[in-house]
């Protein structure tokens, strides 16, 4: 009986070009792309920074208006949902390339206990929108003096 060493790229599928990879990674984009395109689905990126007295959540939204956005917070679930539509429709153009994308997102995080939800800021400007979640007093830092005696 002879050994043979184990390769665990071996069973691996093996692709000759990169159309022929697109279906494998069609969960990058949320889309199907056995059609050719990518799908509608489309996720905004977001900070999330975390300071002494709050936390911030900055999305970059552009193209949207502030009535295309909704959040909305339940129990401790931050959700940020919200619709990009296409902003034209032209008869008889013939798109080669299309990499905009369209479409409805949701976006929901879960928030610790000590942030007070009914101090809750939103602001939208130039295409981002910052969340201010303020602390609660019992979760900011204190500074205790040591006494050397």
């Amino acid at each position: 009986m002879a050994l043979i060493r184990w390769n665990p790229l071996r069973d691996l599928p093996t692709w000759s070009s990169v159309a022929d990879l697109l279906p494998e990674l069609s969960f990058f984009r949320g889309g199907n792309v056995d059609d050719g395109s990518y799908g509608t689905f489309w996720s905004p990126a977001m900070d999330i920074v975390e300071h002494d007295d709050a936390y911030v959540v900055e999305c970059e939204l552009p193209g949207l208006t502030k009535e295309d956005v909704k959040i909305s917070v339940q129990g401790n679930i931050l959700t940020i949902r919200g619709e990009k539509k296409s902003q034209h429709e032209e008869k008889g153009a013939n798109y080669h390339r299309q990499e905009r994308t369209y479409g409805s997102f949701v976006r929901s995080f879960t928030l610790p206990s000590y942030v007070k939800s009914d101090k809750i800021d939103a602001r939208y400007v130039n295409g981002i929108l910052t969340i201010n979640l303020p602390k609660a007093e019992e979760a900011k830092p204190k500074d205790i003096e040591v006494k050397v005696k």
